[in-house]
């Protein structure tokens, strides 16, 4: 396959691993998103890099099937201050519709019904037309820093380590966030918890690692 833009789409949901052995998930790749192949030199999987966050990953040889070539090249859209806070409210639906569907916390997940914490964030996000970068400490280093005690609806919160952000929520309001949790110290999946001390196991497991918070007021653009 040579497209002369270089990109590929995806005809279906693919799984993208962290290495050419394909033991461990790294990300997923909706339908219909972009991705250029970058390395073709292993019998196992293709090098790949997804277009709309520059996230590489590794592509089964037998998936390959499910890439389209495209001359059409991904190009991201600029947006506003003022378009971002309008779409807010749809992102935060879009997580509150994901609790709904039973799920549990997938690492690398960003496809529904299972997502891991940044997956969620990027997912709820590109659903509204806004992309984030991939990880949480990436989120973190994307968003405009703001004290916790300005935190409005739509704003992420970042959890971890005082040297890195490991863990991300969706501010809803009133003291409480919406994020997906993994099964040791949190609720396998989708769940609200209350940004306090005085909540329970759980909320104050992540309190106890809160590092700050960060709104966007941009869409990540293409390197």
């Amino acid at each position: 396959m040579n497209p002369k833009s270089g990109e590929y789409r995806c005809l279906a949901d693919l799984n993208l691993y962290d290495s050419p052995e394909c033991t461990r998930l790294a990300t997923q790749a909706a339908s219909f998103r972009h991705l250029r192949l970058v390395s073709l030199d292993h019998d196992k999987a293709v090098g790949v890099c997804l277009c709309e966050d520059d996230y590489p990953g590794w592509l089964r040889i037998e998936d390959k099937i499910f890439l389209e070539e495209t001359t059409a090249v991904y190009r991201a859209i600029a947006l506003s201050l003022t378009d971002i806070q309008d779409r807010l409210p749809s992102a935060i639906a879009f997580t509150k519709q994901a609790m709904q569907q039973p799920n549990h916390y997938l690492w690398g997940g960003t496809v529904g019904p299972n997502y891991d914490c940044s997956g969620l964030m990027q997912a709820a996000f590109a659903a509204t037309g806004i992309w984030l970068p991939r990880d949480a400490y990436q989120q973190e280093a994307f968003t405009q820093p703001i004290p916790i005690e300005e935190l409005l609806p739509g704003d992420l919160i970042f959890f971890g380590t005082p040297q890195k952000a490991t863990h991300v929520g969706l501010y809803l309001g009133e003291g409480y966030y919406i994020h997906s949790s993994g099964e040791k110290m949190g609720r396998n999946g989708i769940g609200i918890d209350l940004l306090s001390d005085s909540g329970d196991d759980v909320s104050r497991s992540y309190y106890q690692q809160l590092r700050g918070a960060g709104r966007v007021v941009a869409s990540y653009q293409p390197q």
